[in-house]
């Protein structure tokens, strides 16, 4: 009896910790093209939770202070979407081509994405 208490104890165990959030974004790049200087850009990011548990996105930050962000801040059910939304601002940056990260940091099973964001900027 006791045999089949601590089986099912270490079988629901198991099933505990393999229920998990997961990201799953529909992309995760995106090119602006060309595009003026001083001419904000932005760009939504969807992702779904396609794990089981509530996904939670705990931080995101970018590669630069040139490009700003929003991102949805309540809990995620599994099924649910989301999104990330990226604002590149080239005002007093260099022209020519553009590469930022955006860093979405959560308790999803991949707990760490990078999107990217690029484009040519060109003189107004």
């Amino acid at each position: 009896m006791k045999k089949i208490f601590s089986l099912l104890f270490v079988l629901m165990l198991t099933l505990t910790a393999s229920a998990q959030a997961e990201i799953k974004f529909d992309k995760t790049s995106h090119n602006f093209g060309t595009f003026a200087e001083a001419t904000p850009q932005t760009v939504t990011f969807t992702f779904t939770n396609t794990g089981d548990k509530p996904l939670i996105i705990q931080q995101v930050f970018t590669s630069c202070g040139c490009t700003a962000y929003d991102y949805t801040k309540t809990e995620i059910k599994p099924g649910e979407k989301g999104i990330v939304t990226a604002t590149y601002n080239g005002k007093g940056q260099a022209t020519g081509s553009v590469k930022k990260v955006i860093t979405v940091r959560s308790n999803a099973s991949n707990s760490i994405v990078r999107l990217y964001i690029e484009g040519n900027m060109v003189k107004k």
